[in-house]
């Protein structure tokens, strides 16, 4: 696991977003240059601003648009982002994801819930079927 990837996931890179776009959604191995190769797709870590431009010049999606239509359905997204499980799927579907998208948050005791117990990773994916989700989680610092 890079170093990016693996600062992200813990939280560290709060200021950057991190996106994994499968091989069957881009082809370019540019992004493999500057990118993560897992499993069928590249995942990418970025500063902020120059990432939510990047998302859309590769999917045509305004990230922050694409976050807030992903927040109204939750679904399960893996926590290394090169997967999901569409909640609009259902058993023998063949669904996969077509990008994922996510950023973090560091830890605020004074909202609670879930931000008081660490750092927040927000994860938002489409499905090929065209479904788009969400998922969340607080940041396992044992």
């Amino acid at each position: 696991m890079s170093e990016r990837r693996e600062e992200f996931l813990a939280g560290e890179r709060p200021d950057d977003v991190a996106m994994f776009l499968p091989d069957s959604s881009v082809s370019s191995d540019r992004l493999e240059q500057v990118g993560e190769r897992i499993g069928d797709g590249i995942l990418l870590v970025v500063d902020g601003e120059q990432g939510r431009s990047a998302f859309q010049s590769v999917t045509g999606v305004d990230a922050m648009a694409f976050a807030q239509s992903a927040m109204g359905l939750e679904g399960d997204i893996a926590d290394d982002l090169a997967s999901g499980d569409c909640p609009e799927a259902s058993d023998g579907d063949d669904h996969a994801v077509e990008f994922v998208f996510a950023f973090a948050e560091e830890q605020n005791e004074d909202v609670g819930g879930i931000y008081a117990e660490g750092d927040v990773v927000h994860a938002y994916a489409r499905c090929d079927c065209g479904t788009a989700y969400s998922d969340r989680w607080a940041v396992d610092t044992a």
